[in-house]
């Protein structure tokens, strides 16, 4: 299959943030990745369910979902009805990770379950075969603009592993630190999904990044 770029709007400028929108609309880019923190998992607030349904409105491209929050069973429905496409939930934040993950299938969303770097990923075990996506955090989660951390090479490898072990159909999807220089290497690991924030928008010509990124698979 063709690899996937889901531009985080984390690091869009948020005073046009239509304009932004329309540009990825007009790119090679994929999905747009939103987050949604509660200061809590987190030590950041970023966007919440009214800035989700406004992107949604405008959006043409698949809406991915990465919820940082405590407690996101609690939400949805809501998120359903703001028009998500892809739900990531943390397995740090849940506590019946079965339950939320079977719940958001059953609200007609994809899921995934994401895992902190410092997360082993064979705790994945027992949840894998029933992800249609796997999120790795290659910086710790919360802000934009943080550096790769290499160890996320050896995570890519196990999630590889264990989700042909698992027989799962799950895509891998990496999230931090993602720029041109690290990409081609990510997709050749493993990689289907890479998120990019800091290295799309602060560029002059994002859409060109984008295209250079999917040159790259």
């Amino acid at each position: 299959m063709n690899k996937i770029i889901a531009p985080s709007l984390l690091s869009a400028d948020l005073a046009f943030l239509y304009s932004e929108i329309e540009m990825l609309n007009g790119s090679e880019a994929d999905w747009v990745h939103l987050d949604i923190m509660d200061s809590s998992f987190v030590s950041n607030i970023s966007f919440g369910f009214m800035f989700t349904k406004y992107v949604k409105k405008y959006a043409y491209k698949p809406i991915d979902i990465h919820l940082m929050i405590l407690e996101p069973e609690r939400y949805i429905e809501q998120l359903r009805d703001c028009g998500a496409d892809h739900v990531h939930v943390h397995y740090e934040a849940c506590i019946h990770l079965n339950r939320t993950v079977f719940s958001i299938k059953e609200h007609g969303m994809k899921v995934g379950v994401a895992i902190n770097p410092h997360t082993p990923v064979f705790l994945l075990q027992e949840i894998i075969k029933y992800l249609d996506f796997v999120l790795l955090m290659s910086v710790n989660p919360g802000f934009g603009g943080q550096k790769f951390i290499n160890q996320t090479y050896k995570k890519l490898e196990e999630t590889k592993d264990l989700i042909l072990k698992k027989d799962s159909s799950a895509l891998i999807e990496v999230d931090g630190g993602i720029n041109l220089e690290n990409a081609y290497s990510l997709f050749k690991n493993g990689a289907d999904i890479l998120v990019a924030g800091t290295a799309i928008f602060s560029n002059s010509n994002p859409k060109k990044i984008i295209h250079k990124m999917k040159e790259l698979t």
